[in-house]
């Protein structure tokens, strides 16, 4: 046997493909011959299985050896391939019959001395793997991630002489049993712990009924980013699909997904973060912040003081729902269903507005600092809440607010309603938000007159609406009156706020 075909897959982002590798030896000088679009960590290989086959003890073929990694035209990065490419220079030298690994895929990256170390983006190799209906060998660290992948069977070896003597017969490797994944109990920041802000406590119970963005202005020191560690609090139990997005963005991110198993994420980047860094890319584009954030909340504190480009690419990810990365020669996908939260100072020095201290910015640098945040950006946060200062009394109050666990039982029942409907409020559009909201002729009369004097976009007026439908279904309502209406628009606070 002088060829072998060895099955297993790349890493496109939340992609797998399958990758064939095939190996030939043929009569000629001894030499290994990588070929198939491979990049500098896959080129290495050849180096580390020459290493891990004679360390392991196999017989190393002196032959002219060639590896394809077809298909040609697919880009092969990583580790990986290490694993499948030793096993293809047993099969094709015959030290491992080629039957002994039919229906079988495998990926791994091999030491000096042939000990299996992990790779990143196994989950959603495993779950291409299981789609095949094939079994998946594994190095041992990436066992229970590959059985997130459910009705997979996984083998998960140490070392190269293991995985060979199962292939052999010699000692099979037992299906890995995957260790209980439990959910990590949600014993976050308690919403009983804020004093006084009730209505930034309503936006905020609001925001998580309809999955809306949610804006926090105010001076320093009034609780704004308190607030919004609570959000993922009060929001529902990921579903185990949804579950399994968040583990697989985080798999191909190199991350553990142990201890934040079943958890909707939450991440706060710093003001410094690049563009790269929030919405992903790179030379080997990986997931930004926006898909680390997926299923859950993304906040960013002191938000003008991100660089408006950087703010500016998140737009077209906070509409679609997904980020698409193009480079000259690969692209990539990644999904970006975020929940956006973020918190800003009124002025420069933050006290505009302040009844403790006085302002000390002029007009032209509260305009400037204001000028930082687009209109576009503004138009897609539906709630724009003012944060004021506590008063004396409402800090020294020992009496608790709801807890997280109160204001969620009214979250879940707002969001039953809208699964009937198909979708969250916030994705409501066209016909289908028009049809769920109904409003009566004569609210819709006053609705265009305040639009009129509040000069809102079109954008902004769909926003209202589904802000009041979601006031309507935490009320119980078929659908949003006027009290709706009225509430919705005092929650487009931003200009009033910023003009003091």
């Amino acid at each position: 046997m002088t060829l072998a075909i060895i099955h297993t897959r790349a890493g496109l982002g939340l992609e797998a493909p399958e990758v064939l590798v095939e190996v030939h030896l043929a009569n000629g000088l001894p030499g290994m011959t990588l070929v198939g679009l491979p990049e500098a960590a896959v080129k290495e290989s050849r180096e580390r299985v020459r290493s891990a086959l004679v360390n392991a003890g196999f017989d190393f073929p002196l032959r002219r050896i060639t590896l394809n990694l077809a298909p040609a035209d697919l880009p092969k990065e990583g580790g990986r391939f290490d694993l499948p490419i030793a096993l293809g220079l047993l099969v094709a030298s015959g030290q491992v019959p080629p039957e002994a690994l039919a229906g079988v895929e495998c990926a791994g990256e091999l030491a000096l001395d042939g000990r299996l170390r992990p790779v990143t983006g196994v989950l959603p190799l495993a779950m291409a793997t299981r789609r095949a209906g094939r079994r998946l060998i594994v190095p041992q660290a990436n066992a229970d991630e590959a059985a997130l992948a459910g009705d997979l069977e996984v083998l998960p070896a140490d070392h190269l002489l293991e995985v060979v003597a199962h292939l052999l017969g010699q000692a099979p490797i037992a299906p890995h049993r995957p260790s209980s994944v439990v959910p990590t109990p949600e014993a976050g920041p308690d919403l009983a712990e804020v004093r006084g802000q009730h209505q930034a406590r309503r936006a905020l119970e609001v925001a998580a009924a309809g999955g809306h963005n949610l804006l926090f202005a105010g001076p320093p020191g009034t609780g704004k980013t308190m607030l919004a560690s609570r959000l993922p609090g009060i929001l529902p139990p990921l579903s185990e699909e949804e579950a399994l997005e968040v583990a697989a963005i985080r798999s191909v991110s190199g991350l553990s997904h142990a201890e934040q198993w079943g958890v909707r994420p939450f991440r706060a980047p710093h003001h410094t973060a690049s563009a790269v860094a929030l919405v992903g890319g790179g030379s080997r584009p990986r997931p930004g912040e926006i898909s680390l954030a997926h299923r859950g909340v993304l906040f960013l504190d002191e938000l003008p003081e991100f660089p408006r480009h950087v703010l500016e690419v998140m737009r077209e990810p906070m509409e679609s729902g997904q980020i698409h990365i193009a480079r000259a020669s690969h692209e990539r996908r990644y999904p970006a269903g975020f929940q956006l939260v973020a918190a800003m100072n009124p002025c420069p020095c933050g006290h505009l507005g302040d009844p403790r201290q006085a302002c000390h910015c002029t007009a032209a640098q509260i305009q400037r600092y204001q000028a930082r945040l687009s209109g576009p950006l503004l138009d897609r946060i539906d709630l724009q809440v003012e944060v004021p200062a506590l008063a004396p009394e409402q800090l020294t109050s020992r009496e608790p607010g709801e807890s997280s666990a109160v204001v969620r039982e009214r979250v879940l029942s707002a969001r039953a309603r809208q699964a009937a409907r198909g979708a969250l409020n916030a994705q409501l559009a066209g016909q289908a938000l028009e049809e769920a909201c109904a409003l009566q002729a004569t609210d819709r009369a006053w609705l265009a007159g305040v639009l009129e004097r509040l000069k809102l976009s079109a954008r902004a007026y769909h926003r209202v609406l589904r802000v009041a439908l979601t006031l309507a279904d935490l009320a119980g309502e078929a659908r949003p009156g006027r009290d709706q209406l009225i509430e919705a628009i005092g929650y487009r606070q931003l200009d009033r706020l910023l003009k003091g």
